[in-house]
């Protein structure tokens, strides 16, 4: 159980220098579809952690039900968070005459 638990941490520390090896080097303009591939992904991972929720037999432990709906929560906070970063990223990409439309529109 020792060397298994080790291998993934070691698995998780590498992926998190890799990871952050591969953002890094994105240019500028890469960010925002990057960004909306993330969040479809994410979308992704929040429904797996629903059939996961759903698929709980009776008996389980409070304790994973609670770190489960945690997850959740997190996950779909970070889902949400990322369309509005998106959609702020983006509206600063359009012609600041229809950006003033916009807002007469929404007010």
């Amino acid at each position: 159980m020792y060397n298994e638990l080790l291998a993934n941490i070691a698995i998780l520390v590498l992926a998190g220098f890799v990871g952050f090896a591969v953002i890094s080097k994105v240019p500028n303009t890469l960010h925002t579809p990057l960004m909306s591939g993330t969040n479809a992904i994410h979308g992704i991972v929040v429904l797996g952690a629903l059939v996961v929720l759903g698929h709980l037999p009776g008996d389980a432990p409070w304790s994973i039900k609670l770190i489960l709906f945690v997850a959740l929560v997190f996950g779909t906070l970070n889902v949400v968070g990322g369309f509005v970063v998106t959609d702020r990223m983006l509206a600063m990409f359009k012609p600041k005459k229809a950006v003033a439309e916009k807002k007469e529109a929404d007010a």
